[in-house]
C-alpha cells in the first residue's frame, strides 16, 4: 500500500475507532446520569436524612453531563480531521494514481510512435526500389510480376504487413506482395481514394500520407493502417510522380500488444481499460477488446499533452498525447488508461 492510500485508510480507522470509543462514552455517561437519577428519586424519599446523599448524586449528574458535553466536542473535533484527512489522502490517491497512469499512457503511445515511424521510413523507401518503379514506367505483365515477387520477399521479413500495393498514376492496383491470399487487390481502382490522392499529390520523396485505421475489405476485413508515397521516375527523390505505393500495417495484433502489455498488477488490470484513441477520440485500440472503431472517447484535456481526470465516482483517466519520434511527428493520437477505484478504498 503506497503512502497516499496508507493515509487514506489510517483516517478512516481512526474514524471508526473515534465513532465506536464515542459510542462507549455516551453509554457510560447514560448509565451514570440514570444512577444519580434514581439516586435523588431515592434521596427525597429519605427525606430529611437524605439530603447529604442529593448533594453528592446532582454532583455525579453534573460531572456526567459534562463528560459528556467534553465527548461531543472531541467527537466532532475528531470526526472533522478524520475526514480532513481523508479528504487530504484521497486527493493524494488521485494524484499519484493519475500521474502513474498518464505515465503509462504516454509509454503506450511512444511505443506506437516508434512502430509508425518504421512504417514512414519503410514505405519511403521501397518506393524507391528499382522493381516497383519499373513496374509503373513500364507496365507490362513481366514487370508488374517481378514487383509482385520483390514486394513478396519484403514481406516475408517484414510480417507486420498485410500487403503491399504498386497503383499506377490512374489509380490501379498493377502488383501486390500477396496475390495468393488477397487476389481481389490487383485491377482495383482506388483512384477515387484520398489516401491514393494524396499519396500521389506529395512534393517529393520525403514526404508521405497515412490513413485512418479502419477495416478493408480486399484485405479480408482485417484492420489496417496505411502509408504511401509517391513512386517517382527513376526512383529519384525528386522525380516526378508517376504512381503510388502503400503499405498496410498489420493494425489489430500490434495494437492489441501494445494495450495489453501494459505494467499493471492483475487487481488493477481487472478494473482498467487501455485504450489507443486517434485524433478525433475513436477508440482504435482496447485491452478489453470493446469498442474498437465504433467507441469515441473525449478527453477534456483542457490543451495539457499529458494529465489525468477524475470522475466523481473515483474513475481515474490518465491520458498523454502523441510526443512523435524522430522525424515522425504523430497523428494526433492518444494513449488513455480509465481506471476504476479501488474497492478496499470505497466506503468509510
Amino acid at each position: 500500500m503506497s503512502s497516499p492510500e496508507r493515509i487514506v485508510a489510517l483516517a478512516e480507522k481512526v474514524s471508526s475507532v473515534t465513532a465506536a470509543k464515542m459510542n462507549t462514552i455516551h453509554q457510560i455517561t447514560g448509565s451514570v446520569r440514570m444512577l444519580a437519577l434514581n439516586a435523588l428519586i431515592e434521596a427525597n424519599r429519605a427525606g430529611q436524612h437524605g439530603k447529604g446523599f442529593a448533594v453528592v448524586a446532582t454532583e455525579v449528574k453534573s460531572i456526567s453531563q459534562a463528560i459528556t458535553d467534553v465527548a461531543k466536542e472531541l467527537e466532532q473535533e475528531l470526526a472533522g480531521s478524520a475526514r480532513d484527512l481523508s479528504t487530504l489522502g484521497r486527493g493524494l490517491v488521485d494524484h499519484v494514481r493519475g500521474t502513474r497512469l498518464a505515465d503509462l499512457a504516454l509509454n503506450m503511445i511512444e511505443i506506437i510512435d516508434r512502430n509508425l515511424y518504421e512504417r514512414s521510413c519503410d514505405v519511403r523507401w521501397w518506393a524507391t526500389d528499382a522493381a516497383v518503379v519499373d513496374a509503373i514506367a513500364t507496365p507490362t505483365a513481366a514487370t508488374a510480376r517481378r514487383a509482385s515477387d520483390r514486394l513478396a520477399v519484403i514481406l516475408s521479413s517484414y510480417t507486420v504487413y498485410l500487403d503491399l500495393w504498386v497503383i499506377d498514376a490512374s489509380g490501379t492496383v498493377i502488383a501486390n506482395g500477396r496475390p495468393d491470399r488477397y487476389p481481389q487487390a490487383v485491377g482495383r481502382s482506388v483512384a477515387q481514394g484520398d489516401i491514393f490522392r494524396r499519396a500521389l499529390a506529395t512534393r517529393d520523396g520525403g514526404e508521405f500520407v497515412v490513413g485512418d485505421i479502419r477495416t478493408y475489405d480486399a484485405l479480408a476485413g482485417s484492420q489496417a493502417a496505411v502509408y504511401a508515397t509517391a513512386i517517382r521516375e527513376n526512383g529519384e527523390t525528386d522525380g516526378a510522380p508517376i504512381g503510388v505505393l502503400a503499405v498496410f500495417f498489420d493494425w489489430q495484433p500490434q495494437a492489441e500488444a501494445v494495450v495489453k502489455g501494459v505494467r499493471l498488477s492483475e487487481e488493477e488490470r481487472a478494473r482498467s481499460r487501455c485504450l489507443l484513441l486517434d485524433s478525433a477520440g475513436r477508440v482504435i485500440a482496447a485491452s478489453d477488446g470493446k469498442g474498437i472503431l465504433t467507441e469515441t472517447l473525449r478527453l477534456d484535456t483542457q490543451g495539457a499533452e499529458r494529465g489525468h481526470l477524475s470522475a466523481p465516482d473515483g474513475t481515474v483517466t490518465g491520458f498523454a498525447l502523441t510526443p512523435g519520434y524522430e522525424t515522425y511527428d504523430g497523428l494526433g493520437w492518444y494513449g488513455a488508461i480509465v481506471q476504476e477505484p479501488d474497492p478496499s478504498l470505497q466506503g468509510g
